[in-house]
């Protein structure tokens, strides 16, 4: 193991405060991690992150300070989208390791330019969301891939709420549904099924106005889809996202296969156990969450794990890039009527039965 690794962050909203900072401070409280500098744009939150409840050493509104400092190893981005790739890029051109909340970055050029830098920087990146880390995930993929529900037909995906009345940029050019909400299905989904051929559907805005912040605003992007995504062998899965789904109760995910189905029980960034039904049992089997504490912000306890044993990552930028290319060309085909084609491509990742070493690896240290 190496020393403690020092952490920048750039963007102290809520995200930060409320929800990586549970694990950045179990990993402090282990001595694994420092938190040392601290970036928004809003100079009133330095008395906040630099309070104890966070505990950075310095404040700035500068994000070239953070992802430029010498004693700073790993930069956590979780600025509003727009701003991700900017930041990301110049941290990595820094040689630091990036944690980059989703999407990585909001356009197809953006993308293509942190995938290059990737390939030469020094530090790992690893893009949000983080659901492929997920015990019920990695289980779910290992009986499809054993073949326990024999070869897959069909699938869908499911998640989506009213929308937030704070924050316009959820609602402006470069947010969006699929953005914030989809793009943990469609993880997911080519995690699961491997890379998309494919995608069609609908793509568009419901609600045209909304009261956000206290003000009403033009809604710019995406709050409403049904997206169908086609891979190998005329795999075919849907997704279903929004700003506009007041409550539901179904599976996150369905996977539907010529001797069976399997099906997540939650959501895919909070699983609640899964289901499986094969035909030659003939009836359903409950897996319980193994893990009910699993946190959607696991990929730092992931990223400092890596760092500090020099194992590589799980996440794949490629696989974010694959992702962000569905989003863009769904969005293209709301516009146009036309099903698109998908260009890009990814090796997904294999939770194959694993050596103990290699077990340990996937599990990391973490409390919750």
């Amino acid at each position: 193991m190496t020393d403690a690794v020092r952490i920048g962050v750039v963007g102290c909203g809520s995200v930060m405060q409320h929800s990586y900072s549970r694990q950045i401070n179990n990993l402090k409280q282990r001595g694994q991690v420092e938190t040392v500098v601290a970036c928004d744009v809003k100079a009133e939150r330095r008395a906040i992150v630099t309070g104890a409840d966070y505990g950075y050493q310095r404040f700035t509104t500068d994000f070239e300070e953070v992802v430029t400092a010498a004693d700073v190893d790993l930069v956590l981005v979780t600025t509003s989208m727009r701003e991700h790739a900017m930041v990301t890029r110049a941290a990595l051109e820094a040689g630091k390791h990036v944690l980059v909340e989703k999407p990585m970055a909001t356009t197809l050029e953006e993308a293509a330019a942190l995938v290059e830098v990737a390939r030469t920087s020094k530090g790992y990146l690893v893009p949000a969301p983080h659901v492929l880390l997920s015990p019920t995930y990695q289980k779910m993929w290992r009986h499809i891939h054993a073949g326990d529900i024999g070869t897959p037909y069909l699938a869908r995906a499911f998640y989506g709420w009213a929308g937030p009345n704070w924050g316009k940029w959820f609602y402006e050019l470069g947010g969006g549904s699929l953005f914030d909400l989809g793009v943990y299905n469609i993880v997911s989904l080519t995690g699961f099924l491997g890379p998309a051929k494919r995608v069609s559907g609908f793509v568009g805005t419901a609600i045209p106005e909304r009261l956000v912040e206290g003000e009403m605003m033009q809604v710019q992007t995406d709050d409403n889809v049904q997206l169908c995504i086609e891979f190998a062998n005329n795999c075919y899965g849907v997704v279903t996202t929004g700003f506009t789904i007041q409550q539901y109760r179904n599976a996150a995910i369905e996977i539907y296969g010529s001797k069976g189905t399997i099906q997540m029980l939650g959501d895919d960034w909070d699983p609640e156990g899964y289901e499986l039904w094969q035909n030659e049992v003939g009836a359903w089997k409950l897996y319980p969450e193994s893990d009910p504490n699993w946190p959607w912000t696991d990929g730092i306890n992931h990223l400092v794990h890596c760092i500090r044993t020099g194992q590589r990552p799980i996440h794949d930028p490629a696989h974010a890039y694959h992702v962000i290319e569905i989003i863009e060309k769904a969005r293209l085909l709301g516009k146009t009527g036309t099903i698109q084609s998908i260009e890009s491509t990814f090796t997904p990742h294999s939770f194959a039965p694993a050596s103990a070493d290699e077990a340990a690896h996937l599990k990391h240290d973490r409390t919750n």
